[in-house]
């Protein structure tokens, strides 16, 4: 037997269509924001309200520069720093430093202080980064340390002139080295650091003097 609503078209048919289910809402299925954000912690919020003490901020300064740290300018930075003041904290840090046994301390360098490892661990830094015979510095350095050793004091931009590329990198890699160091600054061109070769420097290539460097500007005769 033939149902009546079997011939007529589905459009036609007389059923109630099937309740509509609702998505939630963005509303409800969203997290709120309040809720998804992590509070901050008490000690959080105090050390966004309380700044580091100036002895911070200096031992900061002094690990993070590249050339001596002058109390002159600790003080554009550090609001109220004296040049008396700025001794007092490099001592104080010295003194935890030995305290603490650090194998770092703040050392006088061409009018300035620079952060730099105690005598006894120097082993370490040779080790890391290799002595200069066993590290055979690159053709690259060995130019730009032969530009340093016979037309000293340079600027980093005076090598750079000289050879033609950019020479931060390997003027870093000798610094580190002990083959050269900064021994001043140009009167001129916005008071850049100069460099020089340093006594390591004529220890590892056994000279006496620099009046012992070859004619030419050859450091492989040496």
């Amino acid at each position: 037997m033939t149902n009546p609503g079997d011939n007529l078209p589905t459009w036609q048919l007389d059923v109630e269509p099937p309740p509509l289910v609702e998505s939630p809402s963005e509303e409800a299925s969203a997290p709120r924001a309040s809720e998804d954000r992590r509070k901050p912690r008490d000690e959080d919020r105090l050390q966004l309200r309380t700044p580091p003490p100036p002895i911070q901020i200096l031992e900061a300064m002094l690990f993070v520069s590249s050339v001596p740290l002058t109390a002159q300018r600790a003080g554009e930075v550090i609001r109220g720093l004296t040049p008396e003041l700025f001794q007092e904290h490099v001592s104080e840090l010295n003194r935890r430093y030995r305290t603490q046994g650090r194998p770092y301390v703040i050392q006088q360098q061409e009018g300035g202080e620079v952060l730099a490892l105690r005598p006894v661990y120097r082993f370490v830094l040779e080790k890391l980064h290799g002595s200069v015979r066993e590290a055979r510095l690159s053709g690259p350095a060995v130019e730009v340390l032969a530009i340093v050793a016979y037309r000293q004091p340079l600027t980093r931009a005076q090598v750079e002139a000289l050879r033609g590329h950019d020479s931060g990198s390997l003027l870093r890699q000798l610094v580190r080295r002990g083959l050269i160091g900064i021994v001043g600054r140009a009167e001129s061109g916005g008071n850049e650091v100069q460099y020089g070769t340093t006594p390591r420097f004529l220890e590892v290539f056994g000279l006496s003097s620099l009046e012992e460097l070859p004619e030419t500007e050859d450091l492989s005769k040496l």
